[in-house]
């Protein structure tokens, strides 16, 4: 949940003011002088989100700009102006500089929508010759308008759909760039070194698209860091790294990556319950880097999984699935992604934030899935308490909780009736007849209710058990269940 944010304006109508005052006559610059002297005044009391930093520096130089003062250089205008673009472009991308790598400022330009070519000028304006005074106002007109579109009318509109950005990349591709690379160098070991700095490259880039799926995730959300606290640090460094994390072990659990393509590659000893050799020497480096780098990511890959193991198979009303001839993702497939959890578990388990804490929340998300009347096939079933007694086994405290769940996976066998229960049950019922059980008196009964009137029920007359069979018209439903015979319609005894 978002905090609270602090805002410079005591009323959003007052920031609709201000945008009123800025962009509604290009040429009023007593409106303008009004939007610098309320911005500078909001400054004073409070710190300003980046948007209005950025727009106050674009409306003071195109003030002095308009103003035509003599003692005001040509120079001295093209160093305000491109000191206000330069700011602006920093302040925008710095904050989203996120992950192990750093990504270049034209990327993740990119994904904010800003126009290129303001890029470009920053980076001249920076390291090349100072750009004409031309090119410079043109470049402060079309800040100002990305900032209006962008920020202004976001937060004034906030129903409003949020400003198109460029779309996130398939991490696909860089999976199975990887995957040829690891598969070259573990069937022939003399290629490593060959083939080691390609596979960095690869890896660079699978934390470049975590940190470009980090800022996807703030704009899908209507989310941008404007320069100050907007937004609880819970949310980034959490909300943010698990929403770039999901995408990437989804692809990561898609058919062909961890889990084989072909069934038979898929096959491997129930004892230990882990993949074949060859997955883990080709995934295992790329899996234990993300541990590193991201402390968040066996939580995340282990949640997947589970919901890729579940899916929609056990929700009520959903029909037992079966896996086709010509389907390559089915009971193997489980299988095989359930082997990936018991590595991972094992692997990373003494990266987890408490002792055995992947384990507990495998054992409470898995539990419910095995309880009577979920519909699941019984291989799944199998798959599912296979896998949940691999990872409780030598916990005693977790094997007593995980055996609750597998009593429910075992068939509980018929129990039949014969006439030695029977005469069992009569002699039982004739011993408790023989007591004499006195009521109490009535006088002592209403002394709780002493206006309540009882009546005397009449006494059973016990005639023993009988067995019934189809042929008495006894039907078997559970206790409490209305039933239908001879036409009428009865309650069950109590």
């Amino acid at each position: 949940m978002r905090l609270p944010r602090r805002v410079p304006w005591a009323h959003i109508s007052e920031l609709e003011q201000v945008c009123a005052w800025i962009f509604a006559d290009g040429d009023d610059l007593e409106a303008k002088k009004s939007a610098v002297n309320r911005l500078s005044a909001w400054k004073a009391t409070t710190a300003l989100p980046h948007a209005l930093e950025s727009t106050l520096a674009m409306l003071v130089v195109q003030l002095q700009d308009r103003a035509s003062q003599p003692s005001f250089s040509a120079l001295n205008l093209r160093l305000a102006y491109a000191s206000a673009i330069i700011r602006m472009v920093n302040g925008l991308v710095d904050p989203l500089q996120v992950g192990a790598f750093a990504r270049s400022i034209a990327s993740i330009a990119a994904q904010l929508g800003l126009p290129p070519w303001l890029v470009e000028l920053r980076h001249a304006a920076t390291h090349e010759d100072l750009p004409s005074l031309e090119l410079l106002r043109e470049a402060a007109r079309e800040s100002l308008s990305w900032l209006f579109h962008n920020y202004f009318q976001p937060a004034l509109n906030p129903s409003a759909p949020p400003p198109r950005s460029a779309a996130l990349r398939p991490v696909a591709p860089l999976l199975k760039s990887y995957k040829q690379l690891m598969k070259t160098v573990t069937r022939d070991a003399s290629l490593r070194k060959r083939q080691q700095g390609d596979i960095d490259v690869v890896m660079r880039e699978i934390e470049r698209w975590i940190a470009e799926a980090m800022v996807s995730a703030d704009l899908a959300n209507n989310v941008i860091t404007w320069g100050f606290d907007e937004h609880s640090e819970n949310y980034r460094s959490d909300t943010k790294k698990r929403a770039a994390l999901e995408p990437l072990c989804d692809a990561l659990f898609n058919i062909g990556a961890l889990v084989p393509l072909a069934k038979k590659k898929r096959h491997a000893p129930m004892d230990p319950f882990l993949p074949t050799t060859s997955s883990r020497a080709i995934w295992g480096p790329l899996l234990n880097q993300l541990r590193l780098h991201h402390p968040a990511f066996p939580s995340v890959f282990i949640s997947r999984a589970v919901y890729s193991l579940l899916g929609n198979s056990l929700q009520p009303g959903s029909a037992p699935e079966k896996e086709a001839e010509d389907s390559p993702r089915g009971v193997t497939y489980d299988e095989y992604l359930a082997r990936w959890v018991v590595w991972a578990i094992q692997t990373w388990e003494e990266t987890s934030e408490g002792e055995n804490q992947l384990r507990k929340e495998l054992l409470l998300t898995l539990s419910p899935s095995l309880l009577p009347g979920k519909f699941a096939s019984p291989e799944k079933i199998d798959i599912l308490a296979t896998l949940l007694q691999t990872v409780t086994s030598g916990y005693e405290e977790l094997e007593s909780v995980a055996s609750l769940a597998f009593g429910s996976t075992r068939d509980v066998p018929e129990e039949t009736w014969d006439s030695r229960v029977l005469a069992q049950m009569n002699h039982r019922l004739e011993i408790l007849s023989s007591f004499d059980i006195a009521m109490e008196d009535e006088d002592e009964i209403n002394t709780v209710s002493p206006g309540v009137k009882h009546t005397s029920l009449p006494v059973a007359q016990f005639t023993g058990w009988t067995l019934l069979d189809a042929k008495s018209g006894w039907n078997p439903c559970p206790i409490g269940v209305y039933y239908q015979r001879r036409g009428v319609v009865e309650d069950v005894p109590m």
